[in-house]
């Protein structure tokens, strides 16, 4: 569950035979790159899409996502009212994104929509997917003029949300690059729109999302882009996830750049040997082995690690090490993904009937931190460790419906049977998490 792939594309109207008379054959490159990304989302039958335009709703300081059950669209501003498609919407997918966003402070929601139509910048790429897979709903974003810095955090609520909800998710940024690559194109010529083009299409081809942020406003805006807010909300959504980047196409023939790239999502190594080692355990209860092919680290590391069970999106064991007992992080996972579906207190063992409802995660703990005050604390960054004498208790970061420093320590004092009025030395940590 949760994001299996993403795609960047264009959005060229001309590209759809109906508009474009024979001119698609103009850009049979990107024509070949669609129809390899929709086949691919047809074998993958994710459950929702979410898809990131330009060319919806748009405020400078505000997100718009598109509410309510339905919407329809047409191709008749380019003269092929006939090319319709409705599409359903994932309300409960966007009614999460939007809890999420208030809680993080960010500025995104369903108001404010000027027009329920579809618009092109959503309609080309649903218009391939369609040819091979219909059964979907749609999630529609649109960009805004805030900082790109959080056009990558709404990407991060974006892989909460389908986390969370444990939906099939495909995302695709709409987006077409340098408007000004020719003298003769519809913008003209910049010299900064075959650097722009050139330089992002190395990035996405990477898929080293980082670099994103980095472009300058200067240079998107000389360069005439379009798409590189959706670029980055997608980055955001794909952060910390193991993918395999592949360009599948790229050409500008008309003046304006058209880049296709795909990402496969690669199963966490981490999360992986912990399923794996929960499965065999319930099923024939044999403790696991470390396999050989794990990633190098895997097997140098000392960390303590925390591997947590879900069912259906509710906790059903959660058993970890503040520092490491083992002599790898892979033997520290084995050990501790045993332990949460058999030895946590609130809970009864896990039965194999339960294992194909079951969602995982690891959090592997970095080097512990003492500080001297909670002010040095910031809940969705930082664990925290609070001990008083022999009594010690540790909350992770980035929990849901833990907002505040204050309700972390108050928490983590509860699981180690310390007094909320009595004081304690506080620990921090930051930890990786993987899904």
């Amino acid at each position: 569950m949760g994001i299996a792939g993403a795609y960047m594309v264009p959005h060229p109207p001309l590209i759809i035979p109906e508009v474009g008379k024979g001119r698609e054959r103009e850009i049979q490159k990107t024509v070949d790159g669609y129809r390899e990304v929709a086949n691919r989302i047809g074998q993958l039958r994710p459950e929702t899409i979410v898809l990131i335009s330009p060319h919806q709703t748009m405020y400078r300081d505000y997100f718009h996502i598109s509410p309510g059950d339905r919407a329809y669209g047409d191709f008749g501003q380019f003269g092929a009212g006939w090319v319709r498609m409705e599409v359903t919407y994932d309300t409960a997918f966007v009614g999460h994104i939007c809890r999420l966003a208030d809680a993080y402070d960010l500025s995104a929601g369903m108001e404010g929509e000027r027009s329920r139509e579809l618009d092109h910048g959503t309609m080309v790429p649903l218009w391939f997917v369609n040819q091979e897979w219909k059964k979907y709903k749609l999630v529609r974003i649109g960009l805004s003029g805030l900082p790109l810095q959080q056009h990558f955090a709404l990407g991060r609520i974006v892989r909460e949300t389908a986390d969370a909800l444990e939906r099939k998710t495909v995302i695709i940024a709409s987006g077409d690059l340098s408007h000004r690559l020719r003298k003769e194109g519809p913008y003209g010529y910049a010299r900064e729109g075959p650097e722009y083009d050139s330089r992002v299409m190395d990035v996405m081809e990477r898929g080293v999302w980082g670099e994103l942020l980095t472009f300058s406003d200067k240079l998107c805006d000389r360069a005439g882009e379009c798409g590189h807010r959706s670029f980055v909300i997608m980055a955001g959504a794909l952060e910390h996830m193991t993918v395999k980047a592949e360009r599948l196409s790229y050409e500008g023939p008309f003046g304006v750049g058209y880049g296709i790239c795909a990402y496969e999502v690669i199963k966490d190594a981490y999360t992986e040997l912990a399923r794996q080692t929960i499965e065999e355990y319930v099923r024939n209860g044999e403790v696991k082995e470390v396999p050989k092919g794990l990633p190098e680290e895997m097997y140098r590391t000392r960390a303590g690690a925390f591997v947590s069970v879900k069912k259906k999106g509710m906790l059903r064991g959660c058993i970890g090490t503040i520092q490491a007992v083992c002599s790898s992080v892979a033997e520290e996972i084995i050990q501790n993904a045993i332990s949460a579906v058999t030895n946590d207190p609130r809970f009864d063992p896990v039965e194999p009937y339960e294992l194909k409802d079951l969602s995982i995660s690891v959090d592997v703990l970095g080097a512990r931190e003492r500080i001297s005050s909670p002010k040095e604390l910031d809940a969705k960054k930082y664990g925290v460790i609070v001990t008083k004498g022999y009594r010690r208790g540790l909350l992770l970061p980035n929990l849901e419906g833990v907002d505040t420093v204050e309700e972390q320590i108050r928490i983590a004092k509860q699981k180690a049977g310390i007094g909320t009025e009595e004081g304690v030395v506080l620990e921090r940590f930051e930890v990786v998490r993987h899904n």
